[in-house]
Formats: structure tokens, sequence, C-alpha cells
């Protein structure tokens, strides 16, 4: 509580112990954002999410969830169900230092960003401090900052003249995605009512042990088969594959024959694993025959990666605006205007499947 009432743009306008109580905080104090502790008394984190839901369906959620096998499993349930993002906090609820850390490092931040691409957003919390909170800031531009619109303006200069090109047989799909993304992938490949006859690759933003625990709740309620990229692993059609936390996945052609490969490099755009690595290798493994996917996500990895998938003729779809849970990922590529289209999610998966009929 402390450390969300030191900022002055965030005020707390209602606190709640439970889910019960969540519920008629929201509805008396109507906050921006609510903060969302996955274990509580009476009515756990997913039961209040779906009734958070049921009252409020366009309201972002952060969970809190403990970094433990338990913890990570409960906060996956949470994000597939709909929840917009999640802070992992310390396990030894004693440790009030490390506690002030994850509130001040992670949740402060992603308050604010969400806040910013969204009129209303709400989320209850914990970390012993189940707190709702209210930011009191005008909604500003994406992109505004002299940092990214520079960098945006120079990808625009060194763009090839592929900008209307059409559209390649696909042989692979490369899927970028990070905030609000498990939510996003468990409508993608749900909407996909047989497995595509490509292989699909998959970056989102998550640590360890969360990557494991998404892949096997995926593939249990989708028909495409999904799971944890292993080294060395020959990448195989008509199944999905999400790089593991911590590690970036790349690809490396031999012939006929695509496998995937893991490292422990240099984070990049402050994320390993990485959209721009796997994207790149992508490009240079499958040429004009790769299709990338952006969904909704923070910040602007990818859009590197994207620029050598256009360079090497390859197809470009991005999440709108309007169904992403934060336009940051898919909003600095059209910026670039380096997609070929803009659609909803949930037409991305009809997409998906008429593309990968084209042979």
């Amino acid at each position: 509580m402390n450390a969300l009432l030191r900022h002055n743009d965030i005020e707390v306008v209602g606190t709640a112990a439970n889910g019960f109580l969540a519920l008629e905080a929201i509805n008396k104090s109507d906050p921006d954002i609510v903060t969302l502790d996955v274990e509580m008394p009476k009515m756990d984190g997913i039961e209040a999410l779906k009734e958070i839901r049921k009252i409020r369906p366009l309201i972002p959620v952060i969970m809190f969830g403990t970094l433990t096998q338990r913890g990570a499993k409960v906060t996956i349930d949470a994000l597939t169900s709909g929840a917009s993002d999640y802070v992992g906090k310390p396990s030894d609820v004693h440790d009030l230092d490390a506690a002030y850390t994850v509130l001040e490092s992670e949740l402060i931040p992603k308050i604010r960003s969400l806040c910013a691409f969204k009129n209303k957003s709400t989320i209850l919390s914990s970390l012993r401090i189940d707190s709702s909170t209210h930011l009191n800031q005008d909604k500003p531009k994406p992109f505004e900052t002299s940092q990214q619109s520079g960098a945006i303006t120079q990808f625009k200069e060194d763009l090839p003249p592929l900008l209307h090109r059409n559209i390649e047989r696909v042989d692979a799909i490369v899927i970028g995605v990070s905030t609000g993304g498990p939510g996003a992938l468990m409508t993608l490949f749900s909407a996909l009512k047989t497995p595509l006859k490509v292989p699909i690759f998959i970056v989102q933003h998550m640590p360890p042990k969360f990557t494991e625990l998404l892949a096997k709740r995926l593939s249990d309620v989708c028909s495409t088969q999904i799971s944890e990229a292993k080294e060395g692993k020959e990448a195989i059609s008509e199944e999905a594959f999400i790089a593991p936390g911590g590690f970036h996945l790349y690809l490396k052609r031999s012939g006929e024959k695509v496998t995937m490969h893991l490292n422990e490099g240099p984070p990049e755009n402050s994320c390993r694993p990485s959209v721009d690595v796997l994207f790149r290798s992508a490009a240079q493994v499958y040429g004009k025959h790769i299709l990338s996917v952006v969904l909704t996500g923070m910040g602007s990895d990818g859009l590197k990666g994207v620029q050598e998938i256009v360079g090497y003729g390859g197809s470009v779809i991005i999440q709108d605006q309007e169904t992403s849970v934060v336009w940051g990922m898919p909003g600095a590529i059209a910026a670039a205007h380096l997609e070929n289209k803009i659609l909803p999610l949930d037409k991305i998966a009809d997409e998906l499947m008429l593309m990968t009929q084209i042979r």
C-alpha cells in the first residue's frame, strides 16, 4: 500500500481482503485498474476474476502469484481465463524489502502502461496488501517519446519496397506476444478447429515454469499439440512450440530439416526469450515463405525481426488496437508500416487457415 501511495499519479480508491469484497469495492469505487491476488480466502483469484469479467468484461486484470510450481499453475489459469498481466511476488511473505522491490520495479510500471493504453482498467492486489488503484493521468499517444519515434522513423526510411507484395506460400508461422498473451493465444488456438499444416513457433515473454505450464494448458484445450521447444528438436508440421522462459529460441536449416535451438545470450529489448531473435532466424531459414504474427504486448520487441522478415519477402499480420490489451508491439509495426494486414484477434485464426492452404 505505502509503495503505491508514494506515487503522485496513483490514487488508492479501495481495498479488499477477498474476492467477495473486491466485487463490492469495484462497483463502489469504479477504479481505473485493479490488482488481484491469486490466493485469497472465501473466493480465490480465479473465481474472483470470472466474476469481475461478468460485471466489467473489458477491465484489464493484473494477477499476483508466487513463483512456485503451484503459484505458477494458478496464475497461468488466470491468464488464459482473461487476466491482462501478472506480477510474481516473493515466496517469503515476511520479506518486506523484496515485496517493495517487486512493487516498484514490476507492478508500478505495469499499472502505468496498462492505463496508458486503456481508458478503463481494473485489478486487485496482494503481497499482503489487497488494493485497488486509480491513475490520475491523461492517456498518452503510443510512440510519442522521442526515442521511440526516432527508431520508427529510421525503420521507415530503411524499408524495402515490399509493402504491397502478394502473399507467398506459407511454410511456417512465428508468433510474438507479451502482455495479454496467454489469453490471446487461448483465443487464437481455440479457434483452430484442426491443426495447421505447418509448424508454429511462439515467443511469449514469461519466466521459467510459466512457459511450460502455458504450453500444457493450451495443448489441453486446443486441437494443436503445443509444447516447449527443446534443443535440437526437429520442427514438425501441425505442432506449435513455445520458447522456454529464460532462453532465446532460434531456428537452423540442414537440407530439408529445420531444427530448434536455445541459448542464454544477452536479452534483447530487455527480453529473453526475445521475439526479434526468433523472427530473424525464421527469416533466414524460411525466406519469403515465413508468416509472422504479432499479438498484444508491451514495448517493441519484434519490430527489428519483422523488418528482416519483410526484407526476405515474408508476410506480417498484427493484432488490431481495439482487441489488444496493450498495443505496443503490434502498434510499433503499424507505425513503421510493415504489416500486410491488421486484424482483430477473433479473425486471425481464419486468416492463418486460409494462408496455410496456399501451397
